[in-house]
């Protein structure tokens, strides 16, 4: 059993900040990667960052230089700071955990239940 969990989410100006979290518990072998994903209304739910075991990391070119991906997904915890925040950002923010769980070690994607990000012009 695998929970993932976001937090953070709230109302913001627009050119303001916020910064999500997110942690993964369970039976947790390794973490392969973690990200996070939005959805807006009327919109398929879209990629914003990730990062792998390995440090690596990925950024949607719409968030380039405004948001970053931080933590450390060996402690089963990520963070997403969002920076110059605008109207477009709008939308649920999920956290999605690449995980191997035990005792089989078969690796699944897990989501969280999400967290609302509302920015107003």
């Amino acid at each position: 059993q695998v929970q993932v969990v976001e937090s953070g989410g709230g109302l913001v100006q627009a050119g303001g900040s916020l910064r999500l979290s997110c942690a993964a518990s369970g039976s947790i072998v390794s973490i392969n990667a973690m990200g996070w994903y939005r959805q807006a209304p009327g919109n398929q739910r879209e990629l914003v960052c990730r990062i792998s075991s390995d440090g690596s990391t990925t950024y949607a070119d719409s968030v380039k230089g405004r948001f970053t991906i931080s933590g450390d997904i060996a402690k089963n915890t990520v963070f997403l700071q969002m920076n110059s925040l605008n109207a477009e950002d709008t939308a649920v923010y999920y956290c999605g955990a690449d995980i191997t769980v035990g005792p089989g070690g078969n690796g699944m994607v897990y989501w969280g239940e999400g967290t609302l990000v509302t920015v107003s012009p």
